[in-house]
């Protein structure tokens, strides 16, 4: 099956959303999938916020991007938008960094309000970094997401419901994908 890169775009350790993509990495295992967990809080400040790209993080962070067939962003919601650590991943990464991936956006938050900052913020951005394939996404209330001492979660039935539903389009999405392109070498283009 695919490798999916499934980032935690939350400043928090114990974070709702974070307990909520591990939760989740979890089914896309179940799926047969490789899940890689990357948690942009443990980037260094300095470098997110210094814009270091050659800082061996986000080259690193960079390099987890390029592997992966599918990719999962999940980030809490804070006025009406995505996390601003998260922010300063992408702006990072190489512009067409989703280029024939894959992706879930994934969101939390306190209220309806912000159900459509998936829409209006995250997904756009995710389009201009080349994602070939951005599927229904889903928004979780923070009340619907309990979490527990030992790092899981229990996610109310509705909302579990409808999180196995965007996650299992997602893995027969990347089921289904089309065969990455084989890169011409230009000499040999050129001697056909």
């Amino acid at each position: 099956m695919a490798t999916v890169l499934s980032v935690s775009g939350s400043p928090s350790a114990s974070s709702r959303t974070n307990r909520l993509l591990r939760h989740l990495d979890e089914r896309l295992t179940a799926r047969g999938h490789e899940v890689i967990p990357l948690d942009v809080r443990t980037v260094p400040a300095e470098a997110l916020l210094g814009a270091d790209f050659g800082h061996p993080a986000i080259a690193g962070a960079a390099e987890l991007f390029a592997r992966a067939e599918g990719v999962v962003v999940g980030t809490p919601v804070y006025k009406a938008s995505y996390s601003g650590v998260l922010k300063a991943l992408l702006d990072l990464l190489p512009q067409y960094a989703l280029t024939g991936k894959t992706v879930l956006p994934l969101a939390t938050g306190g209220s309806t309000a912000h159900v459509l900052a998936i829409d209006y913020a995250l997904r756009p951005v995710l389009t201009s970094m080349g994602a070939a394939h951005v599927v229904q996404g889903w928004f979780t209330l923070d009340r619907d997401i309990t979490a527990h001492e030992d790092g899981t979660v229990t996610v109310a039935p509705g909302a579990a419901e409808a999180l196995a539903h965007v996650v299992d389009q997602f893995s027969a999405a990347l089921a289904t994908r089309p065969a990455a392109p084989v890169p011409t070498v230009p000499a040999l283009a050129a001697a056909s």
